[in-house]
């Protein structure tokens, strides 16, 4: 039986720890795709060019985590429509970006420049949030810039008007995310196995 395909989109240099638990599975197998050659990616190429790089129908899921706030606002609605193209009937979309009400809420009580949390990047402020870390762009990334933002209202927004049948949208720690279905997707299944993973859809769609 051949594995499930998993789309790491805006891959980065590692597979994602978050998301090791499913693919540590029998069952799937990872294509990670990012802009930076240096970053090893099994395929060289951005977002924006998804159905150009892929065939129609071409995986299982995809996995973007802090890539979409990277793009264009013009862009996310014709990227989110290439993640449906690439995607079997039966597949997901897990997507992750910074929550910008909560971001807003802390620069509001503490301040823009106030540490909101220590990750393996280094400590992360509402500035960095906003408008991409500092340091990476310091250092010559300057691709890591944000180039738009995202509620939870907007994302499940623009993901259904691309097409995706359910939505349903999580936030914490500063952090949306978004679980997109096809129309022949088993939600039940696909929850259980995300749950694993840590990600709790099991209410529903938002």
């Amino acid at each position: 039986m051949a594995k499930k395909r998993l789309l790491n989109a805006g891959a980065g240099s590692t597979t994602a720890r978050r998301i090791l638990p499913l693919l540590t599975s029998a069952d799937w197998e990872e294509v990670r795709l990012d802009l930076d050659r240096e970053m090893n990616p099994d395929i060289v190429g951005s977002l924006t060019d998804i159905s150009r790089l892929f065939p129609p129908a071409s995986f299982d899921g995809i996995w973007c985590s802090h890539a979409i706030e990277h793009l264009f606002a013009h862009e996310v609605h014709p990227t989110f429509v290439q993640f449906r193209q690439i995607l079997k009937p039966d597949g997901f979309a897990l997507i992750l970006c910074p929550d910008l009400e909560a971001v807003a809420q802390h620069l509001l009580k503490h301040g823009l420049a106030d540490i909101a949390y220590s990750s393996p990047a280094g400590p992360i402020r509402p500035l960095d949030m906003l408008y991409g870390h500092s340091r990476a762009i310091e250092e010559g990334r300057h691709y890591m810039a944000h180039k738009t933002g995202f509620t939870a209202e907007r994302l499940g927004t623009m993901l259904r008007g691309a097409g995706f049948a359910q939505v349903s949208v999580r936030d914490e720690n500063f952090e949306l995310c978004a679980l997109a279905l096809m129309p022949g997707a088993p939600a039940t299944k696909i929850e259980t196995e995300l749950f694993a993973c840590g990600f709790d859809f099991r209410n529903g769609a938002t």
